[in-house]
């Protein structure tokens, strides 16, 4: 069985081909086409790409093709992107605006394209159906819950592999399972012996923090939509609501110009003054840049705030995982991160923090009752396997 998992950006396609065999998944290819302004053509071009690599013959060897889909007005969990699917979607459109008109698109061409092809979703939002009632709700009229106000959580699939990944490093097999058949099972397996308890920061671009209960999630610093939580390259993260009809009535902005500020012009863009890429953050702030240095701190605080917030929540930490672009392979923000908690049993070794550059490994002191992990993620890996469990049942 060969699926193909598609991940659409607003001006980008990237796609890992995995076959498997035995129950196991082999990667055979992987790929991504930047700077995209037409959709139809990047689609082509992934496919022959496959074909000229000897991955496929003819598309019509794939079993599916697999999305990492964000949000939907309603529907989480992964399903086939049906009519109905696509239109809650777009109902979504407003807010996750970087995110699901990007799919819509490119999930419609490939239809186009693969009639016969199963196309599903594994929705970002879809690890966090187990969460506590206090962690999905904001103190909002009724009514505004009613019509989706309500904390979603984003990043599902790195969270749900950090939570595997995690729990087999700390032998825990019982735990890696339950994280495996959470989307068959419910999160209703049992689990025996001690509890595991881990948070995973997924800092990259785009970052968030999750608490993670024996493999399940119980909440994630993203709430409504992806432009919240920490801060991120350029969306503001948490804010108060009254900023916005301040600004509006202040300055004279439109709600579209504060939509546009808060969405492409805040978050460690906004604070440093203009850059949002890390690498760029960390070489302003090294030649003394005052809010270069201010972003980066900014960013080390709030993850921070959140960790300290789930710890409580948990009752106590097993592991400390951190993953994506910036979680592996910036020593620097890990060593701020994790400075003078040894109290609370994190303890970083700074040589194997130094030398850990975007590979698994442990770099917590042999002493550290918490272990300090840096994991990367493979969220496309997550979407296959899901797809493939959909297609079975």
């Amino acid at each position: 069985m060969k699926i193909l998992v598609a991940n659409l950006g607003s001006t980008s396609l990237k796609w890992r081909l995995y076959a498997f065999e035995e129950g196991e998944a082999r990667l055979l290819h992987r790929g991504g086409l930047e700077r995209v302004s037409d959709y139809a053509t990047a689609i082509n071009d992934c496919l022959e790409q496959l074909k000229q690599a000897g991955a496929i013959i003819s598309e019509s060897e794939l079993a599916a093709v697999g999305f990492k889909t964000v949000l939907a007005h309603s529907i989480t969990g992964c399903v086939a992107l049906s009519p109905e699917v696509l239109a809650d979607m777009e109902a979504g459109n407003q807010i996750a605006p970087a995110h699901n008109p990007p799919y819509l698109t490119g999930i419609g061409l490939f239809a186009e394209r693969m009639p016969n092809t199963p196309l599903v979703g594994l929705f970002e939002t879809a690890f966090y159906q187990w969460m506590p009632e206090t962690a999905k709700r904001y103190g909002v009229p009724s009514s505004w819950h009613d019509a989706g106000v309500r904390r979603w959580g984003f990043h599902g699939a790195s969270h749900k592999y950090i939570a595997e990944r995690s729990a087999e490093h700390l032998n825990r097999p019982d735990i890696a399972h339950r994280v495996r058949q959470l989307y068959v099972d419910q999160a209703s397996s049992p689990v025996q012996g001690a509890p595991l308890r881990v948070i995973s920061a997924h800092l990259g671009g785009s970052s968030s923090v999750t608490g993670i209960f024996n493999g399940v999630a119980i909440g994630n610093s993203m709430g409504l939509s992806p432009q919240s939580g920490l801060p991120h390259n350029n969306r503001v993260g948490d804010l108060d609501a009254m900023a916005i009809p301040y600004m509006m009535q202040r300055h004279g902005l439109s709600l579209e110009e504060v939509l546009q500020d808060l969405c492409s012009s805040g978050g460690l863009s906004g604070i440093s003054g203009g850059y949002n890429d890390l690498r760029d953050v960390q070489a302003q702030a090294d030649a003394g840049n005052e809010q270069a240095q201010l972003a980066l701190d900014f960013l080390v605080a709030e993850v921070r705030r959140w960790l300290g917030a789930y710890l409580v929540e948990l009752g106590g930490l097993d592991a400390l995982v951190m993953t994506a672009g910036i979680g592996e392979n910036r020593p620097a923000i890990r060593e701020a991160i994790c400075h003078g908690l040894e109290s609370f049993g994190i303890s970083l070794d700074p040589a194997l923090n130094a030398a850990c550059i975007g590979q698994e490994a442990i770099i917590s002191t042999p002493e550290s009752r918490v272990k300090i992990m840096v994991i990367p993620t493979n969220e496309e890996l997550v979407v296959a396997r899901e797809v493939k469990r959909f297609l079975e049942k």
